[in-house]
């Protein structure tokens, strides 16, 4: 994707797509997902076949979209992408399934918010890589079913729950996308710096992975902004003291909790006296709406042990009144048995 034809991409979008790996044995992490798709995409190349639909569920940042280009890249094809919001008429997808070349990887972001005459519409084309199309009005209406070239259909979401059921069965290839450890993001992190040319010192590199959320975008994003402040600031190299002086300018703490994260978690403590707190009431109080609260902040914060959903609603644990050093409840421990 170059910048240069979207202009609305900032610098540092570009260089994020000049971070992203081109092959399997370049995306690091997810080590069970890139075994299998290896597999998979072998056994497809020397069949002569299109890969199977993939279905791919992660929260934002892990790889989703990176993936794709891989598989694309991996099987020599075409790549063609999209997201879902963009497709408004049946004419907009159907335009882009005609002109697929044999074997093209079609990759569909955001694909739980696709609409159903247009999901519809991909039933067909997954199975019988045909489209169905109504040609004329009233009684002298008639279908016809135009051939489309066989593809892989790449579905991403952030909300695998909002797919619906005949969609998700039509998808061969489920993969799910775990947030990645500390270990992974330093392997990425060294990646990032050796490829923007930016020295870090290896001390370094643990206090920044800590700070990245388990994500690799994440990750990315906090590397720039302390080469920013190295190169301004200091000698041009990140060492401990420029991290932990960039997370103190930048807000984030050691368990890479964003101001926004931990207004979250007070919010929960002071007004709801630590939950539970249904998500539509939370959301309204943090003045974000569900699905950011949801996709963006809920993921690490469950993940990290800072929050627990119970059938109540989201409450804080003891860790989260031990990070923020507040006092918590005596009965705090009972509110996730009910």
């Amino acid at each position: 994707m170059d910048s240069e034809l979207h202009p609305e991409y900032s610098v540092d979008d570009d260089q994020e797509i000049r971070l992203r790996p081109l092959s399997l044995q370049e995306f690091l992490g997810q080590d069970t997902v890139t075994s299998n798709l290896s597999v998979f995409i072998q056994a497809a190349r020397s069949r002569a076949e299109a890969l199977d639909h993939v279905f791919l569920n992660g929260p934002p940042g892990l790889g989703k979209t990176t993936l794709a280009g891989i598989m694309a890249h991996e099987m020599e094809t075409e790549f063609r992408v999209t997201s879902a919001p963009a497709l408004e008429k049946p004419k907009d997808l159907a335009g882009i399934l005609t002109t697929l070349s044999p074997g093209s990887v079609f990759f569909i972001d955001e694909i739980h918010r696709l609409r159903p005459v247009l999901e519809e519409m991909l039933y067909t084309a997954m199975e019988d890589f045909e489209l169905d199309w109504v040609i004329g009005q009233g009684p002298s209406a008639r279908s016809v079913r135009i051939p489309v070239a066989r593809f892989t259909l790449v579905g991403a979401t952030t909300k695998a729950g909002s797919v619906s059921s005949p969609m998700h069965s039509r998808f061969g290839i489920s993969v799910r996308l775990n947030l990645y450890s500390d270990d992974e993001i330093i392997l990425i992190l060294r990646r990032s710096a050796s490829l923007m040319d930016i020295e870090v010192s290896d001390d370094a590199l643990p206090l920044l992975a800590q700070c990245s959320r388990g994500t690799p975008r994440v990750a990315n994003r906090i590397l720039r902004r302390m080469r920013d402040f190295a190169q301004v600031l200091g000698d041009g190299r990140i060492t401990v003291d420029t991290v932990r002086h960039g997370m103190q300018r930048l807000e984030i703490d050691s368990q890479g909790l964003e101001r926004h994260d931990r207004e979250i978690l007070q919010t929960i403590i002071r007004n709801y006296n630590g939950g539970p707190v249904g998500a539509e009431t939370l959301a309204i109080s943090i003045g974000e709406s569900v699905d950011t609260l949801e996709d963006f902040y809920e993921p690490y914060l469950i993940q990290r042990g800072f929050i627990q959903r119970t059938p109540r609603g989201r409450t804080v644990t003891n860790l989260a009144y031990e990070h923020l050093q507040m006092e918590a409840p005596s009965d705090a421990d009972q509110r996730f048995l009910f």
